[in-house]
């Protein structure tokens, strides 16, 4: 999985790095325009189309049974009997390439959710980072020492918190540009990135973790060792909303929005049935 996310991170770095510079929204419309492109190629190349477009033609041709036999309860019967079964098999046709694509996608999502989901530390902003144990080690009882690389200073000495099997430091934000912190384990040192300022559109990677759901959800950096006592890093960042006409939107929902009228709008260049 960490090969994966490497091979991602750095395809989405060079695919936004014409825009980075530009509105968030630049990036957005961008990569909804290529997944849509990528969904209608795996859709065609995965779905039946002509047995798609059989029973499209035959839930309109029920469709107008209906409304020219409304007087005949048979005939009504019968044609809403069909459409029922010509949607299943509608469904059923679709299955398949809903199937494919889902893998790509929650890859797709995990990346963007790097670029929009949170909001760089603005210099001088304070936050939080909080460091999880693995079961069996206690905060009380495990030596793990933080200090600052560099664009960001260690303000408190760790809060203990011994129900959770937690750390947690406030940090505050020095200057703009790559930032980093470092926790000393033992004889092991451990890493995590901070972002503080910078573009319009930049990435931000909240959490460093050692989990394979973790690994899926937050590619943007290495998974933690796996002879370290820590089990996540979490760095808390703002959250990141989308203006729209004064309007708060979140990257998700235009995100999805502007995949699904993108694809519908090139699905008959591309001669593809959905």
């Amino acid at each position: 999985m960490g090969i994966v996310n490497l091979v991602l991170g750095k395809v989405f770095d060079l695919l936004f790095l014409p825009v980075r510079s530009l509105t968030p929204w630049a990036g957005l419309v961008l990569v909804s325009l290529l997944t849509a492109l990528l969904m209608l190629f795996v859709f065609r190349l995965t779905s039946n189309q002509a047995g798609i477009r059989r029973a499209k033609d035959r839930i309109k041709a029920h469709l107008l049974e209906l409304r020219l036999y409304k007087d005949n309860m048979s005939v009504t019967l019968r044609a809403q009997g069909q459409i029922l079964l010509q949607n299943l098999r509608y469904i059923g046709y679709n299955a398949k390439p809903l199937l494919v694509m889902i893998v790509p996608l929650v890859l797709i999502l995990a990346q963007l959710n790097l670029w929009f989901g949170a909001s760089p530390l603005r210099p001088g902003e304070e936050t939080l980072v909080k460091v999880k144990l693995r079961e069996g080690y206690s905060p009380l009882e495990t030596a793990l020492e933080l200090r600052s690389t560099g664009g960001v200073t260690v303000e408190t000495p760790p809060v203990r918190i011994e129900d959770e099997g937690e750390y947690a430091w406030r940090l505050r934000a020095v200057s703009a540009g790559p930032a980093g912190l470092e926790f000393a384990v033992g004889p092991s040192s451990i890493s995590k990135s901070v972002a503080i300022g910078g573009r319009p559109l930049a990435k931000v990677s909240p959490r460093r973790s050692r989990s394979l759901l973790d690994l899926v959800l937050y590619p943007g950096e290495p998974p933690l060792p796996a002879d370290v006592p820590i089990r996540t890093i979490e760095v808390l960042y703002r959250g990141q909303t989308l203006s729209f006409l004064g309007i708060g939107v979140h990257w998700l929902v235009a995100y999805l929005i502007l995949s699904v009228i993108f694809g519908f709008a090139l699905k008959g260049v591309f001669k593809v049935e959905i």
